[in-house]
């Protein structure tokens, strides 16, 4: 689907509001203190999944009236479907912990919020800066693909390939990296509704911005601070995901699964916000 982003100024990306209702307000907050109107916002996806409040985050995205794309978590909601979709491993940490908190989502969600979601688009493209930028979930073709900062650089190109775009946002895999592809860029701005598995409490965004000087853009990820205190209360209420309600407070995620190894190695290390340009 191809969409136009009237006026000028930044746009403001992120992903995984994961029903962390404190967070999704907080992103809201950020994207008014910042002047960013709804219409240069962009969620990519995952508005339900861990966390205790799955009507009411999905409720205030809707109404907040950002651009949104389906989710893996959108798909498998909207259809009903017995899992999250990510495909873990029968047994793993990762499949018992989605066991639960995907059970208490999909037990809980409204029906207008499934209709909702099943009319998401998979993808968004548009022009900026001369540029063709594509919006995907995970991979261009498979919704639930995990791309990391350290997936092999020929991996993401043939994904732009596939997208045929100068530049990818993304997310599905929850920690925020900026990456030149060659002459292309790989803008991953990260998710909100949960910490990055880097020993903090914070959510993160991304930025992108004109440089009139060079006449190009500039992609930058940055922290969101928000009342994880409150978010962690309340799923620790709900009972269905103790793991990430500890997650949220200690920043270090209950299950490695499905990091690469280097991911993994930066376990509790604090990521720095960077900022990269695409001249």
């Amino acid at each position: 689907m191809k969409i136009t982003l009237p006026g000028s100024g930044p746009i403001l990306c992120f992903g995984g509001p994961y029903s962390n209702l404190q967070a999704s307000e907080a992103m809201r907050a950020e994207a008014q203190r910042l002047d960013i109107p709804p219409d240069r916002v962009i969620c990519t996806g995952d508005i339900v999944a861990y966390c205790a409040n799955p009507n009411e985050t999905v409720d205030l995205i809707r109404a907040w009236g950002c651009h949104v794309i389906k989710g893996n978590c959108e798909e498998q909601l909207a259809q009903r479907a017995g899992d999250c979709g990510c495909g873990f491993g029968e047994g793993t940490a990762c499949d018992l912990l989605s066991n639960s908190w995907y059970a208490f989502a999909d037990q809980t969600l409204r029906d207008d919020l499934r209709a909702w979601m099943e009319e998401l688009p998979a993808t968004l493209t548009f022009d900026l800066a001369g540029r063709r930028a594509r919006v995907i979930h995970g991979g261009v073709r498979e919704n639930s693909r995990f791309i990391f900062a350290s997936t092999p650089a020929a991996e993401k190109a043939s994904e732009l390939d596939e997208a045929a775009a100068d530049f990818v946002i993304s997310g599905h895999c929850g920690i925020p990296f900026v990456q030149h592809v060659g002459k292309r860029i790989w803008f991953n701005p990260g998710v909100i509704g949960m910490p990055a598995n880097d020993g903090t409490a914070d959510g993160w965004y991304g930025l992108i911005e004109g440089t009139p000087d060079y006449g190009g853009l500039r992609f930058s990820v940055r922290r969101l601070g928000y009342d994880a205190i409150g978010a962690a209360a309340a799923l620790g209420l709900s009972g269905h995901a103790n793991g990430y309600a500890e997650a949220l407070l200690s920043g270090l995620w209950p299950s490695l699964d499905v990091l690469p190894a280097k991911e993994r190695a930066a376990t509790g290390q604090r990521i720095a916000a960077e900022a990269f340009l695409l001249a």
